[in-house]
């Protein structure tokens, strides 16, 4: 059962908005609600634009680092790019290298292996860069909290400039590099701290191709800037609206190689939405790291070679394929580990040699089925590694932090995180992380949130309202669809379950005006409620517009509902 919260709304500041801007009252109320309520906030959020992108020296340490830069560049330094395993590591890899290329620099990259290096810089690889003759590192969303490995680079002759999105170390402060470029660092007056790591690397890449009067390149650069954003479950509010918006227009017209190659291996030809990104083209970049070797991604994105671009796309999306398997497995067995431990506030469970690639994926899928902050960890050899999922009212980091001395390693932000720890610490990290967690949760926390932006009558329900909910797209965290609740509506007809797992609801009003409804996993989550013929519900939904053979028909898709009975 979820804690539905309803919106409640002005209706003559309603009116009022309606009128400056000419649209329906539901559309000037999802506005209001969302912090836009005057003309000009609400027609800057609905005409995302290239003018809303913020200046890129106004973060800390730009001028340093593009100064470095343009100085090995014009020596023709050997200049490393080094990136993270994940969707944004790739595509900020990818920004950085070709911003490189076109002020004609000499670079390589390094992405590292997730299961032979790990997350984040290492001296084992910046020794070999060192040996190949580079002078100077540029990190791509990673290497806030990379003190020893930047320590040794700086000791041994290489510059090194950290950009980054993630947290830094509150206690150690920042890495003793060369530039840190992080809006997250303190003292940073960037005005938009939600930048994703290829946001950061993009801002880099901006400010390098102002220098040599390349500018008019910059917005090219947005598909990939977006895929990026989209993929590490940013805020879509602000910056990131203008730089999803502008992708997302622009990757149909996409002429690189490998971004065309992948969007055909993943259905995606038409017009493109933050969906098709999160749930088609994220997963297929995201599996080669989580599978193999992440370089592939980078590979596939810098290739000239249509041929090869198909060969990589098939691959990634072979990765992906196993990807989808092993998740289901380590889910189920993750999902078992739980039986005993539903009066934890804090889920910690693990297990042997479980692949490391999928246990984020299952520590997110027991997060949301159990409704607590969680972590999975997989153990080889003594060392467990592990991946943390967490709650709206949870900072994960900070929990993690409580109990730093138990890691050998660890990072993150509040929502999401990662750590190496040993086996023998593991009884003492659940027992440390579920007081803290008791602590810092309420019971009502512990209850999943279901925000309505409105009520709104059947009679107002129709594919026009679906038309005019476009203009918010691109949706996503801080974005979501608009949530509706319809009361009085009865089921017409036994519901039908699909897959064994979902439901499609045949409901009507009180006037006979039938609406089709379809509630994903819905066989499980409607457990405990009565669901027959003439059962009264209180609907919370989304509106969307379902197409099939040519016809396009209303479609609620169920987020949660309450019966009379």
């Amino acid at each position: 059962m979820k804690r539905w919260t309803i919106k409640k709304h002005n209706h003559e500041t309603v009116k009022s908005l309606a009128d400056a801007l000419q649209v329906s009252p539901i559309i000037a109320a999802l506005l209001i609600s969302r912090g836009y309520e005057t003309a000009e906030t609400a027609n800057k959020f609905l005409n995302p634009s290239i003018e809303q992108l913020h200046e890129p020296y106004l973060l800390r340490d730009m001028e340093k680092a593009v100064k470095r830069i343009l100085q090995a560049v014009e020596n023709q330094e050997k200049i490393l790019v080094w990136g993270d395993y994940d969707v944004d590591g790739t595509t900020g890899t990818v920004v950085v290298r070709k911003a490189l290329e076109l002020l004609g620099a000499k670079s390589g990259f390094h992405i590292p292996h997730r299961f032979t290096e790990g997350y984040g810089v290492n001296i084992p690889m910046l020794e070999k860069a060192k040996e190949r003759g580079y002078t100077l590192i540029i990190s791509v969303d990673c290497g806030i909290r990379s003190f020893e490995p930047i320590k040794w680079a700086k000791e041994n002759g290489l510059d090194f400039i950290a950009t980054d999105h993630h947290l830094p170390d509150e206690a150690n402060g920042l890495p003793d590099a060369f530039a840190v470029v992080n809006p997250n660092q303190i003292g940073c007056e960037y005005p938009d701290k939600n930048l994703a790591g290829v946001g950061v690397a993009f801002k880099l890449a901006h400010a390098l191709l102002r220098e040599k009067d390349k500018e008019k390149l910059v917005r090219g650069f947005l598909k990939v800037v977006a895929i990026g954003t989209i993929a590490d479950v940013m805020n879509l509010t602000g910056e990131n609206r203008a730089i999803v918006s502008l992708g997302l227009k622009d990757l149909p017209k996409a002429v690189n190689y490998g971004l065309k190659a992948l969007m055909e291996v993943a259905d995606c030809t038409n017009e493109m939405t933050s969906y098709d990104i999160g749930f088609r083209i994220a997963p297929r970049i995201n599996a080669a790291g989580r599978m193999d070797a992440a370089r592939t991604v980078v590979d596939l994105l810098e290739t000239t070679d249509f041929d090869e671009a198909r060969r990589l796309a098939e691959t990634l999306n072979k990765y992906n394929r196993e990807r989808q398997q092993m998740q289901q497995k380590i889910t189920e067995l993750a999902i078992l580990e739980t039986a005993n431990l539903t009066n934890q506030k804090f889920v910690v469970v693990a297990g042997e040699n479980w692949h490391r690639g999928v246990i984020g994926l299952a520590a997110s899928r027991i997060a949301d089925k159990l409704y607590r902050p969680t972590i999975v960890l997989s153990i080889e050899n003594g060392i467990a590694h592990g991946s943390a999922r967490s709650i709206a009212k949870y900072h994960l980091l900070n929990g993690l932090d409580s109990c730093a001395e138990l890691f050998e390693q660890y990072g993150g932000h509040a929502a999401a995180a990662g750590m190496k720890i040993k086996f023998e610490n593991i009884a003492l990290l659940q027992e440390k992380l579920n007081e803290h967690a008791t602590a810092n949760l309420t019971e009502e926390d512990l209850i999943p949130e279901l925000k309505i932006d409105a009520i709104v009558s059947s009679k107002t329900l129709n594919l026009d309202l679906v038309q005019e909910l476009k203009r918010f797209e691109p949706f996503g965290m801080g974005n979501p669809k608009p949530r509706f609740l319809t009361k009085d509506l009865t089921l017409i007809s036994e519901p039908f379950v699909m897959k064994e797992k979902h439901l499609k609801l045949k409901l009507a009003d009180a006037d006979g005006k039938s609406f089709e409804a379809v509630w994903w996993d819905g066989a499980d989550k409607s457990r405990g409620q009565t669901l027959k013929l003439k059962t009264r519900i209180e609907l919370a939904y989304t509106p969307e517009a379902n197409t099939w053979n040519g016809n396009t028909r209303l479609q609620l898709v169920v987020e949660d509902l309450r019966t009379d009975n």
